[in-house]
Order: C-alpha cells, then structure tokens, then sequence
C-alpha cells in the first residue's frame, strides 16, 4: 500500500475471520494510528456495536 493510498479492512470469512475475531483489528489499528503510520478515517458499526469494517489511511 503506498502513502497516502487509503483502503477498507473488513474480515475476511475465507481466512476463518470472524466479526468477533475482527475486533482486534481495530485495536491494532489505533497502535498504527497512535504511531504515526496510519490515519483511521471511517469506522462502520452494526447495530449491535460490532466493527464490521475500518477504512485506513496510510501515512508513512
């Protein structure tokens, strides 16, 4: 991914992914975001509060 691209992380069934497994994704991403290296621009959340998808920025 080059800097500046921007791009959706959903979970991905195929890799055993779950929506309760992916919502570990969105604590690694505010690490990376915290360090610089990329900025979280849009959280999607179902009704129930579960992160369904993040769209990422990357900085560096």
């Amino acid at each position: 991914m080059k800097v500046g691209a921007a791009a959706w992380i959903r979970p991905v069934s195929a890799k055993g992914d779950t929506l309760e497994s992916f919502q570990a994704a969105h604590a690694s991403a505010l690490g990376m975001e915290e360090e610089g290296l990329i900025r979280i621009v849009k959280v999607l959340r179902q009704d129930d509060g579960q992160i369904q998808e993040i769209r990422i920025q990357r900085l560096a």
